[in-house]
């Protein structure tokens, strides 16, 4: 009886772990497979634009962050300069780090509803150490992008563009987080935020075997090919990372796979999403996978160069939609 007791035991928490791993892992729409369509025009113009604004931050300005604070300044002057160039009233979130004052630079695009709002956001600080054309100019060009393409459509709900100071270390899940500022900030309002999208390192994508990694027993359920975008959000988040994806699958012929984890899985909490959980929003990262696919993260090798701004054109075109579907 032990024996057959064991054994069942075993059977039973094997079925337990893959149906936990099912409800983590499966998301509506099936992910692009194939060669990927050429680039529209607008693509083409919009590659071209990413490019500009990742070399301006990842090699013009360089290192950004508060022991660089004239790179830190002139990498908020950028994004408030290109934000206001195509329409928007431009404001700050200050606050004070390591005695230098930094600040959140917010956009917005009012809806019909502005007390609901989807608030899509980047980080416009880089590790010591590191240029950061991926992690994060990538991401600010990303935002940029998106706050051009939606600047003249008319949405239901408010969408707010956000660059964050201090994500990275030593700042991260600390009160001189910029995001954490930003978060603290809209509850302490009581503003309703409807979604949270983190856009975090989005440049890179592989075509080799083997080329993507996985923490724990995740590799079971997802590619080996880093070519993929990829949505993540904790537990809580698990119906907007559904939505997320399902939106981008139907709009979008790019290759995509969506996660909604516990939150200490490593990389699961990884960036600004991780504030506005704190304070009980449902935030949702859009990520490349970072140190799981791109082996120049957080080096003197995160350059310009290395990324991939037809295929981040592709991501930012499929990205505008799901942001206009959650603002609907």
């Amino acid at each position: 009886m032990t024996a057959l007791w064991v054994a069942a035991l075993g059977i039973a928490l094997l079925v337990a772990a893959i149906t936990g791993l099912r409800f983590m892992t499966i998301m509506p729409g099936r992910s692009h497979r194939g060669a990927l369509p050429p680039l529209t025009a607008e693509a083409a113009v919009l590659r071209d634009d990413l490019r500009r604004h990742v070399e301006l931050l990842g090699r013009t300005i360089g290192e950004r962050h508060v022991w660089r604070p004239e790179a830190f300044a002139q990498a908020a002057d950028y994004v408030e300069r290109q934000l206001g160039a195509v329409g928007y009233r431009v404001g700050h979130q200050g606050f004070t780090a390591r005695g230098e004052a930094v600040a959140n630079v917010v956009a917005e695009r009012e809806g019909d509803r502005p007390g609901e709002i989807v608030l899509v956001g980047a980080h416009y600080d880089t590790v010591r150490g590191s240029p950061g054309a991926n992690d994060n100019g990538s991401g600010v060009a990303a935002m940029l992008e998106l706050a051009r393409l939606l600047r003249n459509v008319r949405l239901a709900r408010t969408v707010r563009f956000v660059a964050f100071a201090n994500e990275e270390s030593p700042f991260f899940m600390t009160r001189s987080m910029g995001s954490r500022v930003c978060a603290r900030a809209c509850r302490a309002a009581g503003e309703r935020v409807a979604a949270m999208l983190s856009l975090e390192t989005i440049g890179c994508y592989l075509d080799r075997p083997r080329s993507q990694h996985y923490p724990g027993p995740f590799a079971l359920a997802y590619p080996t090919v880093g070519n993929f975008i990829a949505f993540v959000g904790n537990l809580r988040s698990r119906a907007l990372v559904q939505r997320c994806v399902a939106t981008f699958r139907r709009t979008t012929p790019f290759p995509s796979e969506g996660a909604a984890l516990p939150a200490y899985v490593p990389g699961v909490f990884w960036s600004d999403h991780w504030a506005f959980w704190r304070e009980g929003y449902r935030a949702v990262m859009v990520t490349d996978t970072a140190p799981f696919r791109y082996r120049a993260y957080h080096t003197a090798h995160d350059t310009p160069d290395r990324l991939d701004y037809e295929r981040m054109a592709m991501v930012v075109l499929g990205l505008a939609e799901v942001v206009r579907d959650l603002a609907a």
